[in-house]
């Protein structure tokens, strides 16, 4: 078994998740995404799906990334 790198929990189906040169160890989904997601530069929300980007900051959508000056950037519908 392997222990959780984010909650501790020593669980037999716990996974490795393989980025950026490192290995990390997670018991879940959730876990994995506490730890790996990035977030909103604004809201302050994980970004689990097609977020935006500018000049190194990360937004979960075109309003957010508005209310911090980045004007340019759109959703996609």
């Amino acid at each position: 078994m392997a222990v959780c790198e984010v909650c501790n929990n020593d669980y037999e189906m716990s996974f490795e998740v393989h980025a950026a040169g490192a290995v990390h160890t997670f018991d879940s989904i959730e876990c994995a995404a506490q730890k790996m997601a990035p977030v909103c530069n604004n809201c302050q929300c994980r970004i689990l799906g097609h977020g935006l980007q500018s000049d190194g900051r990360f937004f979960c959508c075109a309003n957010c990334a508005r209310q911090k000056g980045v004007a340019q950037l759109m959703d996609h519908a």
